[in-house]
């Protein structure tokens, strides 16, 4: 059996078909060529074997230049000690040189899906939550309402109420908060539609959470203004009479304001058509209001002139006041380019 390094000396044929030496040293592919043409891989390699004698490899023993000025020796790149700047060269960032690191998007970028409420998980949890809270607050206070729904249009005589207990009154406390974070997302969407969509915060969340600020600081000074004036002007059973049922009204309106913000958001509702539907609400809501401050406080006392001074200053003033405050704010915080 043969050494696997044993190489076979070349036939005589392959040496007899080479030409003799010419004066100038010949290049492999010109000993190639000067064979016949039905020559043999075999008789090929003899006769390569024959014209090059192999030598013997000596590496350079001379230094490597190829380094950082002012250094002296190479040194190994494997070394731990090895100073960073020794390692960096001009493809050390390069994806290609460090396979570890990502080496970007192949292909043609998508255009980016718009931000929108619909897509959006905050505001998708929070619609989520109200819809919760407001099932289960209208199975646990339902009598309550329908009681309250009917004494509303009933003219009452003495110092009968509709008695409430401490759930109804933290129940109805938080449907106002969700009134107040409905009518949020309502001009929030308002705004994204017919102001601009580019303000000077970095998430759309923050503005929506001003205008939420300012809409709870609406519904406070309110019934802050009325239970003032309503306290120099009329005597505590009436004023606890007025401030049940605005409270009642208030949450009736959050109630009716959620249907077209959940159609605005998920089934893209015309704008137009949904300001239209909150303002006959809020229009309702308004004339009902100016319907219980004539019953509890006016009715039997004749004066005309002063229900109207009352309505306008406690209840069209502040509307008017916050429709032009959030204006304003809207506007100060949008980026105008």
């Amino acid at each position: 059996m043969k050494d696997s390094i044993y190489v076979e000396p070349p036939s005589i044929a392959a040496i007899e078909l080479v030409p003799k030496k010419a004066p100038r040293p010949m290049t492999p592919y010109q000993v190639l060529q000067s064979l016949p043409k039905d020559a043999t891989p075999a008789q090929q390699d003899s006769a390569i074997q024959a014209w090059f004698a192999p030598d013997e490899i000596h590496y350079s023993d001379r230094p490597d230049t190829l380094h950082l000025p002012g250094e002296g020796k190479p040194r190994d790149l494997r070394d731990v000690e090895l100073p960073m700047y020794y390692k960096e060269n001009f493809f050390s960032n390069d994806s290609l040189y460090h396979p570890e690191l990502s080496g970007g998007r192949y292909g043609v970028a998508g255009d980016p899906v718009p931000e929108t409420l619909s897509n959006d998980s905050l505001i998708t949890g929070l619609l989520i939550l109200c819809f919760l809270v407001m099932t289960v607050a209208f199975s646990r206070i339902s009598g309550f309402i329908i009681r309250q729904a009917k004494d509303f249009f009933y003219v009452q005589k003495g110092e009968h109420s509709v008695a409430e207990t401490g759930d109804e009154i933290k129940i109805q406390l938080l449907f106002t908060v969700i009134t107040c974070l409905t009518c949020s997302l309502l001009y929030y969407l308002y705004v994204m539609a017919k102001v601009d969509n580019t303000f000077v915060f970095s998430t759309e969340h923050t503005l929506l959470g001003v205008i939420f600020l300012v809409m709870v600081g609406y519904f406070l000074l309110k019934i802050l203004l009325y239970t003032i004036v309503n306290n120099i002007m009329f005597d505590s059973v009436r004023n606890k009479k007025f401030l049940t049922s605005l409270v009642f009204l208030t949450t009736m309106e959050g109630v009716m304001l959620f249907p077209v913000l959940l159609l605005r958001t998920y089934f893209r509702f015309p704008i137009q058509d949904a300001v239209i539907y909150t303002l006959v609400v809020v229009f309702i809501v308004k004339i009902l209001v100016f319907y219980k401050t004539y019953v509890i406080f006016f009715a039997q006392k004749g004066l005309y002139m002063q229900i109207f001074l009352y309505f306008c200053a406690l209840e069209m003033v502040p509307l008017f006041s916050l429709w032009s405050g959030l204006a304003v704010i809207v506007n100060q915080l949008r980026v105008i380019f």
